[in-house]
């Protein structure tokens, strides 16, 4: 299933989009996709009704970001060698975790704010996993199980709050607007293989990123295990897991978003995503 909520920011309605490309509405069966609708027994009652029977939605209405009322927005930093290489960092020899606030969560098209006192705004398509099990301490072997699906998610990134700023990464992913996520979550049946995927970048109808989940460092079985070992992951949880070669601050010289830019990116099954920078 492809599983969206769509509508206006605070009023999203959830929904399923159709092997005919439909947005059908899910109202009827679940209130809205919080970490609880994407339980394994939610999930396999929202698999076994029929989307003719679903109300269809007309004209082409806002997607949000596909999950609400997470208990946290976890991400890993690094985990494709060559975009290690060209931001000039050491190759992790195991995953870095850092957070993103969850009000930076938003929907796959709004416009992303360049912060007040901004010089250094960055991009970074990734896939995203949503948590659909609680899972603490879980294997590498068994970690897909507590996943609901896949998803893309532009890592968007103040590199000088980031980096110059002292202290953690934190404060240089968190503001409001950086966290695009969607526009569906796509269920595990609909991904042959999550490290077989390709992934792309435009920056103003420009190539930036081309890569490939094939080059992650640590695969999507091993970040999900990993964060698991150093705090529970609930139901709605978001884990993005690292961006391949290709961002600003790796150009030569470092380019960076400006007013106006306009980023659009996709990930191979997962859909895509346009934001225009807007002054916050």
């Amino acid at each position: 299933m492809k599983l969206v909520r769509y509508g206006e920011k605070g009023v999203e309605k959830p929904g399923l989009i159709d092997k005919s490309g439909q947005l059908r509405d899910l109202s009827a069966h679940v209130k809205d996709l919080t970490g609880e609708a994407y339980s394994p027994e939610s999930l396999k009652k929202l698999a076994g009704l029929d989307p003719a029977s679903l109300p269809a939605v007309s004209g082409k209405p806002r997607f949000g970001a596909p999950v609400t009322g997470i208990s946290k927005f976890v991400a890993i930093g690094l985990n494709y060698s060559d975009h290690a290489k060209e931001t000039g960092a050491a190759i992790p020899t195991e995953p870095i975790i850092f957070m993103k606030a969850n009000t930076s969560l938003s929907g796959p098209n709004d416009a992303v704010e360049k912060p007040r006192g901004s010089t250094k705004l960055d991009w970074e398509v990734e896939i995203a996993a949503i948590i659909g099990t609680r899972a603490k301490y879980v294997s590498e072997a068994d970690a897909l199980n507590y996943v609901a699906g896949y998803c893309v998610c532009n890592d968007v990134s103040e590199r000088a709050f980031q980096t110059e700023r002292l202290g953690q990464w934190t404060k240089g992913k968190s503001h409001d607007t950086f966290g695009p996520v969607g526009p569906w979550l796509a269920t595990k049946d609909e991904i042959k293989d999550v490290q077989n995927l390709s992934m792309w970048l435009d920056v103003n109808g420009q190539r930036r990123q081309t890569g490939s989940t094939q080059t992650m460092i640590f695969s999507m079985a091993k970040c999900v295990s990993y964060v698991s070992q150093f705090m529970t992951l609930l139901p709605g949880d978001i884990i993005t897991t690292g961006t391949p070669p290709g961002v600003g601050l790796g150009m030569k010289p470092p380019t960076f978003l400006n007013v106006g830019d306009v980023v659009t990116l996709g990930i191979e099954g997962l859909g895509e995503q346009r934001q225009e920078i807007v002054a916050a």
